[in-house]
């Protein structure tokens, strides 16, 4: 598949947004944003008693339009709560890009909910999942597989560091010393089930050295992007996760060079006094894709 081909199935998620669905403001606000994900939550963000309220100024808002090349995501409530039926039979007639589910351990988290939307015949409706206990972890594979079943529709994991942390006791510091095996697990996780992951967020939100930092680190994991819990942290976020003029460039060239009639059997030529194999051109094709993903999506 050539990059420009790639650049049409790639959708871009360097920022993920999370906005409180009880917030009329910020989900009118959120309209303005450069933020390629928008993560209408009913669930943490919200309290007991504005639940109700806040399903319904989402599925209005998602219904209405107006977010342009903005990915939609519904964070429902966990279906073993008194709202995640209601959240999702609603989610469902305001047609999101995706629902996403909270505390996803096993199949058993997932499979209703896609059996739902199948009989619903939402078939634009996508399964987003968090993941972000100690159960996950030791499913993982599980999960993994639950993604590879098309039925599943299951397209983006997202890690949720902060009640990781909570429910392991491990603390959140810099570098993430603690959390690293279970962040990687969780990237392979996504890579055998074919979907993209997103980082966990950053919660001092006045900390943009800290938060850049960490942002680089997600992507140099390998990482898809980052959510987010303040329109501040958007340009860092987005500049991380897209891939620089100078690798563009690079990926480029790389390309060229193998798509020479010479190199066309070749495993490997050098560049620039460099030695790079045919993955690196795979690579490369990917990494201009995202480019022009972007591209795309920022011209819309």
């Amino acid at each position: 598949m050539s990059s420009s081909e790639q650049a049409h199935t790639i959708r871009p998620r360097r920022s993920a947004l999370y906005m409180p669905g009880s917030n009329a403001r910020a989900l009118e606000k959120a309209k303005g944003l450069d933020v390629d994900v928008l993560l209408l939550d009913l669930e943490d963000a919200v309290a007991p008693d504005a639940k109700e309220m806040a399903r319904v100024q989402v599925c209005e808002a998602v219904a209405g339009g107006g977010y342009g090349h903005r990915e939609l995501v519904i964070r429902i409530n966990g279906m073993k709560t008194p709202w995640g039926h209601d959240d999702l039979k609603a989610a469902v007639a305001a047609k999101p890009d995706a629902v996403l589910l909270p505390k996803v351990e096993s199949l058993a988290d997932i499979q209703p909910v896609a059996d739902y939307l199948a009989e619903q015949g939402a078939e634009s409706v996508r399964i987003w999942a968090m993941l972000e206990t100690p159960g996950a972890i030791l499913n993982a594979s599980e999960i993994a597989e639950a993604a590879k079943d098309p039925h599943n529709r299951l397209d983006v994991f997202i890690i949720g560091t902060n009640d990781l942390s909570k429910e392991s006791g491990a603390k959140i510091l810099p570098g993430r010393a603690a959390l690293m095996p279970w962040l990687m697990t969780f990237l392979a996780t996504a890579r055998v089930g074919g979907a993209d992951i997103l980082d966990g967020v950053y919660n001092n939100f006045s900390d943009l050295e800290g938060f850049a930092e960490e942002c680089q680190q997600g992507a140099d994991m390998g990482l898809d992007g980052k959510t987010l819990i303040h329109p501040k942290q958007l340009p860092a976020c987005n500049s991380a996760f897209a891939p620089s003029a100078e690798e563009v460039a690079w990926a480029t060239k790389i390309i060229a060079e193998f798509e020479q009639p010479e190199n066309q059997d070749k495993g490997a030529v050098q560049v620039d006094g460099k030695m790079v194999e045919r993955l690196h051109a795979d690579i490369g094709r990917k990494t201009v894709a995202i480019a022009e993903a972007i591209k795309r999506h920022v011209n819309a």
